[in-house]
């Protein structure tokens, strides 16, 4: 199976000074996901949690909202041409009588932001595929002094992002600021799908307490990913795009940008955070 990291010569040049060393860096191979033994998805992604990050994509892609209907999830054997196993390809066969959606080879619309599809379509497909509703009953609220401490504990927990310095990271924390799980990934969207692949294979959805934060930009597809899994509040350390904060508007998630520091910009759902005179 392939390794979170990898070794490769590299040339430093420093102050003028040259020499060679052996640098780490992060593992990036891609992940065949079949569904019934026909082939779904490719990803590329970082190696590890690799039952978790499928099963957290058919969530996305509102296949799956439970662990029970699952049968199993195993890697294909025979996968590379002399007969041995790449790791590289998994197979989610799913409880009989489960209903499957019509997916082609190509994923569903509204997972990404380059189908060429309007804001709108790719709104009700979220909308009318989703499984849970956001209903965080009574409502989250978070402060903004709690929200500015997420990234520091965000950054501090991430153990592979130190040796290599080429990761993003999800993480899940309750309310009270609680660090519940914590994925890394070279895609920040591979990462997201293992924290909720490995909340539903612990029958944890909806996370309807949870919040979501994400390292870099909250894009449409993460927001998606959030709505998908019942989760009410996605914080970024960056910008969000203007579909993402659609989406969030249209679903009541919400969605709190540029968190860094004391600062921060909150683009939909602000009932949840908790402001001066609120």
């Amino acid at each position: 199976m392939g390794r979170v990291t990898a070794r490769r010569r590299v040339i430093r040049i420093r102050n003028g000074a040259v020499s060679t060393r052996p640098d780490t860096l992060v593992a990036e191979e891609p992940l065949e996901i079949r569904l019934n033994g026909k082939p779904l998805a490719i990803t590329m992604r970082t190696p590890g949690d690799d039952f978790a990050l499928a099963a957290g994509f058919l969530v996305s892609e509102g296949v799956l909202g439970d662990g029970s209907e699952v049968a199993n999830i195993v890697y294909c054997a025979g996968a590379q041409e002399d007969g041995s196993n790449s790791y590289n390809v998994v197979d989610v066969r799913l409880v009989p009588g489960t209903p499957v959606p019509d997916i082609t080879l190509e994923r569903n619309v509204y997972t990404t932001s380059s189908c060429g599809l309007c804001g709108k379509a790719s709104l009700d497909a979220v909308r009318t595929t989703a499984r849970f509703a956001i209903a965080d009953t009574p409502p989250l609220r978070v402060t903004p002094g709690l929200l500015s401490s997420l990234p520091d504990r965000l950054r501090e927990a991430q153990q592979v992002f130190d040796r290599t310095g080429g990761l993003h990271a999800a993480a899940l924390f309750s309310e009270t600021g609680e660090l519940l799980d914590i994925r890394e990934d070279v895609g920040r969207h591979n990462a997201v799908d293992k924290l909720v692949g490995r909340a539903m294979t612990d029958g944890r959805l909806p996370l309807s307490r949870a919040l979501l934060l994400v390292s870099g930009r909250a894009s449409f597809e993460l927001a998606q990913k959030a709505v998908m899994a019942g989760i009410p509040f996605l914080a970024a350390v960056s910008a969000p795009s203007s579909l993402a904060v659609d989406l969030a508007t249209e679903t009541g998630l919400t969605l709190v940008g540029f968190l860094r520091g004391a600062n921060m910009n909150v683009y939909a759902g602000e009932e949840r955070v908790v402001l001066d005179g609120a």
